[in-house]
């Protein structure tokens, strides 16, 4: 992410973090658990927020007390030859399989949001995505577009909010959802909640931008509260979207291919505008990670590969072009929308484990940490995560190609 002294002051690191992860993926995977399942997978979405309240704060306080990116810290450990490249191999694997795939559910959602806002031009809306994510990530500077966006995609959120309290769910039936249980045809979208939610990148994002706000280790009580509170707004708002989308469609076997379709479960707040809504949030949340995506990336293989992160390197340019444009392909391979979208989504919670492991070893480095390395509880919590993330991970794979 490109440093931005005021840009910092106004949004904390996990601020951005969760506008990652409130994003197309995050609307449309919610929208299907609500649609298909009601509030049956409520206790997937709960397992996730806490999941990325406990990686992100391990990640946020890598970057404080060592004030060094997860791929910078990554390179350094791994000194020996065969172990280091055994282990860029894995994280650029992970880092370019599911960056690609998120990146092609970040263009279909902006083209989502386009195709409703302007449903009478037929137009390769991609190819202008693309077009102007590629003109500002040049440019290196977007301080002031990405405010904008942030902006216009929690006025999105809010509308989910108020419908939400407009609608006045059962209660009894959202506590229930709370109880594990997997619905016949859920695990995939279980595994979508996942990653729509606990996005691996952000972990490099996370680790290498909170050192632009704190610089020393006593900040750590700031940034926890930062990361707390904005992972759980970011709950809040997806816990928001499933129970319209339950209220909205659950039972009646909608078919759900459009920001049009979404849009339906607005309509008690916003009547004929929920389609206007739903298209400027879809289109702000899609550009946004379209850029976003693609600079984490950049920094997480830069920092593993030692390469300069000041953006003008042409081999960090490379890395974000390659990611923009593996998008870019994604989106116009003929799949529907919200196809790539949910795919994306389902590569993200299978790769998380692996990053997720990393993470953890590095957070009991007694060299790097010091007194701040994990505790006996946060590494026992830590590991479940990731054992609960590899079993519906393998679970999914299970279901998918059978």
């Amino acid at each position: 992410m490109p440093n931005n002294k005021q840009q910092q002051s106004r949004f904390g690191p996990a601020t951005l973090v969760a506008a990652a992860f409130i994003g197309p993926g995050t609307v449309t995977t919610c929208t299907l658990a609500g649609a298909g399942f009601g509030y049956a997978l409520l206790w997937a979405l709960a397992f996730s927020i806490v999941a990325c309240m406990l990686l992100q704060e391990m990640s946020a306080r890598m970057g404080v007390v060592t004030q060094r990116g997860l791929g910078e810290i990554l390179r350094q450990q791994f000194s020996q030859p065969l172990a280091r490249a055994l282990v860029f191999t894995l994280v650029a694997v992970a880092i370019f399989i599911g960056n690609g795939a998120y990146e092609g559910g970040n263009i279909a959602g902006a083209a989502l949001g386009l195709d409703a806002l302007l449903p009478q031009w037929d137009f390769p809306w991609p190819v202008l995505i693309v077009g102007l994510a590629f003109v500002v990530l040049v440019q290196g500077s977007y301080a002031l577009l990405e405010k904008a966006l942030i902006v216009l995609v929690l006025l999105m959120s809010l509308a989910f909010i108020t419908t939400f309290v407009l609608i006045k769910p059962d209660v009894g039936a959202m506590f229930s959802g709370f109880v594990p249980q997997v619905p016949e045809g859920a695990w995939l979208t279980v595994i979508a909640l996942v990653g729509t939610t606990v996005v691996p990148y952000n972990l490099f994002l996370h680790s290498s931008a909170v050192k632009n706000k704190w610089h020393r280790a006593e900040d750590l009580p700031q940034v926890r509260t930062d990361t707390f509170v904005s992972i759980g707004v970011g709950g809040l708002i997806s816990l928001a979207i499933i129970s319209t989308a339950a209220a909205a469609f659950f039972g009646q076997q909608a078919n759900i291919n459009s920001a049009a379709d979404m849009s339906v479960q607005l309509e008690p707040l916003l009547g004929q505008w929920a389609s206007i809504c739903m298209g400027v949030g879809l289109f702000a949340a899609g550009i946004s990670s379209a850029i976003t995506a693609p600079l984490a990336a950049a920094y997480a293989l830069s920092g593993m590969l030692n390469w300069p992160t000041d953006g003008k390197d042409i081999r960090f340019k490379l890395v974000w072009a390659v990611i923009l444009f593996s998008g870019l392909a994604l989106s116009l391979s003929g799949y529907k929308p919200i196809t790539i979208i949910w795919f994306a989504q389902i590569a993200n919670g299978i790769l998380l484990p692996l990053l997720a492991a990393f993470l953890l070893l590095m957070m009991n480095k007694t060299e790097l940490l010091g007194r701040y390395k994990n505790s006996w509880l946060q590494n026992v919590l830590g590991l479940v995560v990731i054992v609960v993330a590899m079993g519906l991970g393998a679970k999914s794979l299970y279901f998918a190609f059978s």
